[in-house]
């Protein structure tokens, strides 16, 4: 989502994007119901993410569903960057911006759109964006767009890694609706990308979502194997 993006004048003054909106509460209280009902949602390291103050979260894209899995446990809203087709509905729209969201063009470079991020960014919001620019096919990680190296770097503010697991399995690509199952998402400490270049930020983000992708699976299947063989799982250690 950060190859193409599109600003509107005014887009980060609009509202007070500090404090969640109306909108921003109810939804939160309903998709925490939907995510723990359906799919059993386990969140570990919220602690990483700071209460105030600008903070970009990376996360790993396995469905439609990860967007709301990565603000719905937050204690603070976050903002979101949305195509530009779900903004053509005026009343839809309306629903976005109240969610703090704002609209990307695909298919082509959008400057426009970059400094929008960035803008929130410094002035002290939390963004939330998903660097490999499309949902992955198989469940596994794909390579990280170049554009989130730029944000990086003219932000200058921490960078928290988020896996997400389980999200795939729940809505692959090619399927036109959920199905439960269980999902995990984990939040890391802020990466130390300073003094970085454009590949070594992106080989860094790449590389620390896919150990904590690992990490996760590791630990789940060792849960699932003492469960069947009747021990106590222990306390994960993502928490």
């Amino acid at each position: 989502m950060l190859s193409a993006f599109t600003r509107r004048a005014g887009e980060t003054k609009r509202g007070n994007l500090d404090e969640p909106s109306v909108a921003w509460k109810f939804a939160q209280v309903f998709c925490r119901i939907f995510t723990t009902c359906c799919f059993d949602l386990k969140v570990f390291g919220k602690k990483y993410v700071p209460h105030e103050g600008g903070v970009l979260l990376v996360a790993n894209h396995q469905s439609y569903l990860d967007p709301v899995l990565v603000g719905v446990r937050l204690d603070r809203p976050l903002n979101y960057i949305a195509k530009s087709e779900l903004f053509e509905n005026r009343h839809f729209a309306k629903l976005l911006r109240w969610l703090h969201s704002f609209p990307v063009h695909q298919g082509h470079a959008d400057v426009g759109a970059v400094r929008e991020t960035i803008a929130r960014l410094r002035a002290g919001r939390a963004l939330a964006i998903f660097p490999e620019g499309s949902r992955t096919n198989d469940g596994e990680l794909l390579p990280i767009e170049r554009g989130v190296s730029l944000i990086v770097r003219r932000a200058n503010v921490p960078v928290i890694p988020v896996a997400i697991d389980g999200s795939y399995q729940a809505w692959p690509i090619n399927e036109s609706m959920f199905r439960p199952t269980n999902i995990r998402l984990v939040y890391g400490p802020p990466m130390e990308l300073s003094g970085l270049n454009e590949q070594e930020i992106l080989r860094k983000i790449e590389g620390t979502l896919r150990e904590m992708l690992d990490e996760m699976r590791r630990t789940e299947g060792n849960g699932r194997r003492r469960a069947r063989n009747g021990t106590a799982k222990p306390r994960a250690q993502f928490r």
